[in-house]
Order: C-alpha cells, then sequence, then structure tokens
C-alpha cells in the first residue's frame, strides 16, 4: 500500500470524516530538504469530521499529526493540514 492509501486509511478509520481529500504534493518540491526522487515525502491533507467539534485549529493538527506519527517517522516530511468541523 502506498503512502497516501496508509494515510486515508488511518484518517478514515480514526476520524471517520465526512469529507477527506489527501493530495501529494511531492513533485512540487523536487530539490527541497526531505524530498526523495520516488515521491511520497509531502501531502496535503483536507479533513471535515465531527471529531473536531469544538476543538481549536491546534488541537485539531495535533490530532491528525498523532495519527501519522509512524508516518511522519518513516518518511512523510512535510503535511499540510486543513481540519474542521462540519
Amino acid at each position: 500500500m502506498n503512502r497516501k492509501n496508509r494515510i486515508i486509511s488511518i484518517l478514515t478509520g480514526a476520524l471517520k470524516p465526512t469529507h477527506l481529500e489527501v493530495l501529494d504534493d511531492s513533485a512540487k518540491h523536487a530539490g527541497h530538504a526531505g524530498a526523495k526522487p520516488d515521491g511520497e515525502t509531502h501531502y496535503t491533507v483536507i479533513v471535515t469530521s465531527e471529531v473536531f467539534q469544538g476543538k481549536s485549529k491546534v488541537a485539531c493538527h495535533r490530532m491528525v499529526y498523532a495519527l501519522l506519527a509512524d508516518e511522519l517517522k518513516s518518511g512523510l516530511h512535510a503535511l499540510a493540514i486543513e481540519a474542521k468541523a462540519p
């Protein structure tokens, strides 16, 4: 399973999102720190979930980072997050 599909699986299982987009931005960062020729290093996650209701933007981002901790340890270099409640 590639990184994008792992991210989708992890976030879907934990957050039960009403909306989820996972975009591989790696090609935009070729030659930058953390970029690898095979990609899968830079992602944007756009997620809407009831789990975020009443939480601050920082708290929502922390939740996503915590869920993706293993990915961050294994080559995910950068993650842009847009997390909100419905």
